[in-house]
């Protein structure tokens, strides 16, 4: 099939999944326990991985639009990690002083640092990791509004999740450029389901373990 016609359907399949993610992030009553400077502690980890990832992949990346779009990633997600530390802050948390890697590195980030063609990191990044925050972010910014906090709500409503929007579409219009093979195809399919099996893994584990759910993505 061409590039749009795999696109499409890779979409159709990573809807549906992000439909179900979306669903589990926001099941059951949240716990009073469950504060929005608990969950954006987490917050800091994800923008933190995410950052990394994209200056990593940057530096092995050879497709000068595919650079240039990870540069911005980058910077985007660096510029989400100050704003929710600013966030913590004003809320009274010393969040300068919190190092999101004392617990180690996520599976999920250990998983995409190990993808080596572009299709692949494309697929798995810009396209559905993007896509897995849009949904995450979406039941955080419901969850901060029925808490009352409207600033939080704000914050990622109105800056974190237009960059998220842009940066899975950009990942979509370059999915078309450079999954165009068979087997370009096949390994960006591949990666991305794997994405959402890990991202969904996490979270069960998460509610599972620590009681936690709606939390933001990156």
């Amino acid at each position: 099939m061409d590039s749009r016609q795999f696109i499409a359907r890779l979409d159709e399949e990573i809807g549906a999944s992000l439909a179900r993610l979306a669903g589990l992030s926001a099941a059951g009553d949240a716990p009073e326990t469950l504060t929005t400077d608990k969950l954006l502690r987490l917050a800091l980890k994800n923008e933190l991985e995410a950052t990394e990832l994209a200056a990593i992949w940057l530096g092995t990346t050879q497709e000068l639009d595919v650079k240039l779009a990870l540069a911005r990633q980058c910077g985007d997600e660096a510029k989400h990690y100050r704003l929710i530390v600013e966030r913590l802050t004003a809320m009274g948390v010393d969040a300068v002083n919190i190092d999101p890697r004392e617990a180690g590195y996520s599976p999920l980030f250990e998983f995409l640092r190990t993808l080596e063609s572009t299709p692949a990191r494309v697929a798995a990044g810009q396209f559905t990791r993007e896509g897995i925050a849009l949904v995450r972010n979406q039941a955080f910014i419901e969850f901060c509004e029925a808490r009352g906090d409207r600033e939080t709500a704000a914050l990622y409503r109105d800056i974190i999740q237009p960059d998220e929007q842009h940066n899975h579409e950009l990942g979509r219009r370059l999915l078309e450029r450079y999954a165009v093979t068979a087997a370009d195809q096949r390994v960006a399919h591949d990666a991305a389901r794997r994405t959402l099996e890990l991202a969904e893994e996490i979270q069960e584990m998460a509610r599972i373990k620590s009681g936690i759910s709606r939390a933001p993505g990156c």
